[in-house]
């Protein structure tokens, strides 16, 4: 049965969706994750009434609890470390991890300029995490297209005001 927030979307933005909610249950520690597109805006999220795993019962965890936060927080991350690249001219950021006393945050570049990022919990393995999101990135990469990244927008902004699409 397809959750009610992927009901009318294609095939590819049903993937994604699928590919992060699998993200999120299969690997210990993971809190939330956003995908934010080049320009800073949430395309996909792990917050209960943005993926499937508003069907469950588990609490929104993360900064504030709030897919915008981690959206805004990855989108700076990403845009300090890559103006930091070209400050050393050390070429493309590929991935950023921020390791803190109570969690930590990976954030990753996807193939478009879009940036996958995760807040995990102290206790999550940092290589696992890394090697998880390697392979979200890996099958994610070479389907988010601007058209895709328009229909996910365009999904996003639908539940947010609580209209259909």
């Amino acid at each position: 049965m397809t959750a009610p927030t992927t009901y009318g979307l294609s095939s590819e933005a049903r993937n994604l969706h699928w590919l992060l909610t699998n993200l999120v249950e299969e690997v210990p520690g993971i809190q939330s994750v956003a995908v934010v597109s080049s320009d800073g805006l949430l395309l996909l999220s792990s917050d209960p009434g943005h993926t499937e795993l508003s069907r469950q019962a588990r609490p929104a965890k993360g900064p504030r609890g709030s897919s915008a936060d981690l959206a805004t927080i990855v989108s700076g991350i990403g845009s300090l470390t890559v103006g930091a690249a070209r400050l050393m001219d050390s070429g493309v950021v590929k991935h950023t991890m921020v390791a803190m006393d109570e969690g930590s945050l990976f954030v990753m570049s996807i193939s478009d300029g879009s940036l996958l990022g995760v807040h995990g919990s102290a206790e999550c393995d940092m290589s696992v995490v890394a090697y998880h999101m390697a392979l979200f990135v890996g099958r994610a990469g070479h389907v988010l297209t601007p058209e895709l990244r328009s229909e996910l927008r365009k999904s996003l902004e639908a539940e947010s005001t609580g209209g259909a699409r």
